[in-house]
């Protein structure tokens, strides 16, 4: 195990790499002018010049690609071009508000997900499960945006029990926070939880028709020990899959919630640096994306040796 996870830690290095080079030169390759975006309409082409000089925008995309790896590998992500700030303290005041709506997110999928699943596949092939997996059906193909408007105009205008938009620290007012985050958590979480719905039903019923089921249903073992200390427990594997990859995507998720509901997290910075051209951030965002995303694979493949002691890495 040991060795194993030295040469997956090893192997984010050139990852994140690769990762880091494709976002610098797609940003670069993008339209438009951050000393333009500056400097304003009314600025004349020598004060555009002299800011692009200054910033280092008028050097050769490879030179700008080395100056800030050498940065990058110091753990500097550069100062934001809007701001004037250290591109790690902006990312770090915008953090907590995305981590906690994920969190709550991933509790609803968590939560709605295994329920509905398990409670699809006991009842397979009945009116419940016809209905659960209708809506599992529905709520997949809806976007989030779509998703989110709803809840609002049904929660939040007709009947309003949670607040249409903003944001209260979870420190200052943990009650307030939570009803603040409960409608943007549900309109991420909803679809993950139907994504997550269908695979359980889908490996529990398969494990429903093992021998070893049909064994322990002849000794006269209980029905819910079945479902969930004998099928639920040996499918759990590609169900652990689906929920760690959920939390990934959850994380591109909040750029939409966050912007429908105005919650000042990394997702609603990421499309204020899109407009305004503000390449360090939206540069430090999409790196701490992947790396999250590649984090959450080596944490899962982790659990997988914990849930299945037949699983030993080498």
């Amino acid at each position: 195990m040991k060795n194993y996870l030295i040469k997956r830690i090893l192997s984010l290095i050139p990852v994140m790499l690769i990762v880091a080079s494709l976002v610098f030169t797609i940003q670069h390759l993008t339209p438009g002018n951050p000393a333009d975006v500056i400097l304003g309409d009314e600025a004349s082409p020598e004060e555009v010049r002299e800011l692009e000089h200054r910033m280092g925008f008028d050097k050769p995309i490879i030179v700008q690609l080395g100056i800030w790896f050498s940065h990058l590998l110091r753990g500097d992500l550069g100062e934001s071009i809007y701001y004037n700030k250290p591109v790690t303290q902006i990312l770090f005041a915008h953090l907590i508000p995305t981590l906690q709506l994920t969190l709550m997110a991933m509790t609803v999928n968590i939560m709605l997900g295994l329920t509905t699943g398990v409670f699809a596949a006991a009842f397979h092939n009945t009116r419940v499960d016809n209905v659960l997996m209708f809506f599992a059906s529905i709520i997949v193909s809806l976007p989030i945006s779509w998703i989110g408007l709803v809840l609002m105009l049904a929660f939040s205008l007709y009947l309003p029990i949670f607040p249409v938009s903003g944001y209260v620290s979870f420190l200052e007012a943990p009650l307030a926070s939570m009803f603040y985050l409960t409608l943007p958590a549900v309109t991420i979480g909803a679809g993950a939880a139907a994504r997550l719905s269908r695979m359980t039903r889908a490996n529990m019923l398969e494990v429903l028709r093992s021998d070893y089921i049909l064994a322990a249903r002849a000794k006269g073992v209980g029905k819910l020990m079945i479902l969930f200390k004998h099928a639920l427990k040996n499918s759990f594997i590609p169900i652990l899959t689906v929920i760690g990859l959920s939390l990934a995507a959850m994380m591109g998720g909040a750029v939409v919630s966050e912007q429908i509901f105005g919650i000042p997290g990394m997702g609603k910075l990421l499309i204020f640096a899109v407009f305004n051209r503000d390449y360090p951030i939206v540069q430090g965002i999409v790196l701490f994306i992947a790396f999250i995303y590649v984090f959450i694979n080596l944490i899962i493949d982790i659990i997988y040796a914990l849930v299945d002691p037949r699983i030993a890495y080498e």
